[in-house]
């Protein structure tokens, strides 16, 4: 069985040409997957697999308290791979074949007020890691690039004269993407007085780096952020993608067109920006019931 799973995530990597993050997730999924089938139901063989080993391996999940977004995540992992068995002739029919997926909640995502993006943004960059970090949170706010994207990024890609940033997002596609003055002003400061500093000797690429000089990553990014949300007095829950999330609200709040929201944030379906009209409308909502005389 973990034959086929390996062939399965080489097909993915060289056919399809997903990105690492997307392959890890397939692991993942898969690997549970095949874990709870081995030993919970003594499945031998994907060969033996029938609709009956998928349905109690989602009540499994179910039991577990799963979200039925993270349900509906596992169960097209699960298609994809029982799809590309049937096409590599390893069984002959589709087990998950007529299970219905699980509609998903759509949990409206956490924004910052304006305020609390301005108290989280109002770092004193008086040293190479306090000016790096100004430049982050300048960046995401001003670009609303997912923090994968913000960590990958090169020196090279940074085009300040002309004030945009060139990026690759999901399925290796380009975004150039324009950068206000103050992102513009935050960004070539920490040129100026920090990356050197922290990268020394080293052959970095990428743009922002840890104390070591090497790449930051998704996890010391999320790290910083707490801390410096906390020690900016911004008490809110946040998420990495908070500045995303602010990003995509506050240009709508603001006036701005769907699309070209859609396009800045990269995303393939105008319906997965279309939840940010949905944060505006219940933001409007509590405007008016604060404010209005008779609400």
């Amino acid at each position: 069985m973990q034959h086929a799973l390996e062939d399965f995530f080489h097909y993915l990597t060289v056919e399809r040409g997903l990105s690492p993050n997307t392959i890890q997730s397939y692991k993942r999924d898969l690997s549970q997957y095949d874990r709870f089938l081995q030993q919970e139901l003594g499945v031998k063989s994907w060969d033996e697999m029938t609709r009956s080993h998928i349905m109690k391996y989602l009540h499994h999940l179910n039991d577990q308290g799963r979200s039925s977004a993270t349900i509906a995540r596992l169960l097209s992992s699960i298609r994809l791979f029982h799809q590309f068995l049937i096409r590599e002739k390893v069984t002959e029919q589709d087990p998950s074949l007529h299970i219905e997926t699980p509609k998903k909640e759509r949990k409206l995502p956490k924004v910052l007020s304006s305020d609390d993006v301005d108290k989280l943004l109002n770092i004193h960059a008086k040293d190479p890691l306090s000016a790096r970090n100004k430049a982050m949170f300048e960046m995401l706010y001003a670009t609303g690039l997912r923090v994968t994207e913000l960590v990958s990024l090169k020196v090279t890609d940074l085009h300040l004269t002309m004030g945009f940033v060139r990026c690759l997002g999901k399925g290796s596609k380009e975004r150039i993407i324009p950068l206000g003055d103050m992102a513009k002003d935050a960004v070539e400061n920490y040129l100026q007085i920090g990356r050197d500093a922290l990268v020394k000797q080293k052959q970095t690429e990428e743009l922002f780096v840890n104390h070591h000089g090497n790449a930051l990553s998704r996890q010391g990014f999320w790290k910083v952020l707490k801390a410096v949300a906390r020690e900016m007095g911004v008490n809110k829950e946040l998420t990495p993608h908070t500045l995303r999330h602010s990003f995509a609200t506050h240009l709508l709040e603001n006036g701005a067109d769907l699309r070209a929201v859609q396009e800045m944030l990269g995303h393939a379906d105008i319906s997965t920006t279309q939840i940010y009209t949905h944060v505006s409308k219940t933001r409007l909502k509590d405007v008016y019931r604060s404010y209005h005389p008779r609400a």
